[in-house]
């Protein structure tokens, strides 16, 4: 019988996708380690217009607390979370009062509560830490029981310990068949290649290189656009604006290749597979993914996905592959991540690392 823990953790947003790319794989996790047994308080802050664009009420499987922003609701946040917790996370990335609550959440570690970072963007915080000896963060790593990370591979393990982390373990996203599964085609969804991913400074240059000039030379194609901050496209690009979750299984269904493109630093340090890679997976799709480190840990290229050197090869498999073959790879996909990268099992990773049972990365 595994220990039941009562984790509090404070992240951008659990219920919420907007301007929030972490939200499935916080969704998938948390429900996870929920269903075995552990009690989840999640706490967010009301901020960034989250709250008015939510995906998902609260779920039964998390009790979910919404904050006001400023330093005032942030320890009333810090105290309500650290009653009758046996560990408190401080995801990266809230949004607000980022370093506040980095800076009281590493003090909160005693001999009752486990203090644990969770990086779900450790290339940017490795990045940021490293151009800058005065960012106040690298004093607070060695104070953390334990730096959790959404991707990253050995280099993002080295460098975490190198700055002084007491143990580092990548916790790469994965699959929740309940979630994200095939379903029918829409036809207001279907296109020859549809990307999904909001305009960010770190993907921007990758997204013109990777969707739009490929789109520039099919103009006979259809090519859809999903997320937040895009303002201008080639004409046959058709931007929807923000997709929500529950979207995400039609659109994906509904294309005949899903394109994922990783931010630019993701893609340097490798073994970064974002969530929109088992989204995708999960409902069956021909995914094109750019090229990075680590791909064949997840997926095998040329069998189960697509990999993509730069924008000519995307607008060679868009013109390709065919819909028979592009249907196959896509059901060869979601086999793979069925067996081996579902969120159960990376619950089970999570639990036997914060029960210090036993420290390994996800195969």
């Amino acid at each position: 019988m595994h220990e039941k823990l009562n984790i509090a953790m404070f992240g951008s947003s659990l219920v919420s996708s907007y301007w929030n790319g972490a939200a499935t794989y916080y969704r998938g996790i948390l429900r996870a380690l929920a269903a075995r047994g552990h009690h989840i308080r999640f706490y967010e802050p009301d901020a960034l217009d989250r709250q008015k664009h939510r995906d998902i009420a609260d779920p039964p499987w998390a009790i979910v607390h919404v904050y006001p922003p400023g330093e005032t609701g942030v320890r009333q946040a810090l105290q309500h979370a650290r009653c009758g917790s046996d560990i408190v996370i401080k995801a990266s990335g809230v949004g607000v009062d980022d370093e506040l609550l980095e800076r009281e959440v590493a003090g909160l570690k005693s001999s009752a509560c486990a203090t644990v970072f969770w990086d779900v963007d450790a290339p940017a915080t490795l990045e940021r830490m490293e151009a800058d000896a005065a960012d106040p963060f690298r004093g607070l790593v060695p104070k953390f029981d334990i730096v959790l990370t959404y991707g990253g591979g050995p280099r993002v393990v080295d460098d975490y310990r190198a700055f002084g982390a007491r143990d580092c373990v990548p916790i790469y996203n994965a699959l929740d068949p309940d979630t994200h599964h095939p379903e029918a085609p829409q036809a207001r969804y279907r296109s020859d290649l549809v990307f999904l991913g909001n305009r960010l400074p770190d993907r921007e240059a990758r997204v013109h290189e990777f969707f739009f000039k490929p789109a520039t030379q099919l103009p006979g194609n259809g090519f859809l656009l999903g997320g937040s901050g895009w303002d201008a496209a080639p004409p046959n690009v058709r931007m929807l604006g923000h997709v929500p979750t529950a979207e995400h299984n039609a659109l994906n269904c509904s294309a005949r290749l899903v394109l994922n493109i990783n931010r630019a630093s993701m893609a340097r340090y490798g073994w970064s597979p974002p969530t929109r890679v088992f989204e995708a997976g999960g409902a069956g799709a021909c995914m094109v993914v750019d090229r990075w480190e680590g791909i064949e840990m997840f997926l095998e290229p040329g069998r189960e996905v697509l990999v993509a050197d730069d924008g000519e090869a995307v607008a060679e498999y868009v013109h390709g592959m065919g819909e028979s073959q592009a249907r196959a790879i896509g059901r060869r996909a979601r086999q793979r991540l069925l067996r081996q990268h579902t969120y159960a099992l990376r619950a089970e990773q999570v639990e036997a690392v914060l029960t210090g049972r036993r420290l390994v990365e996800a195969a």
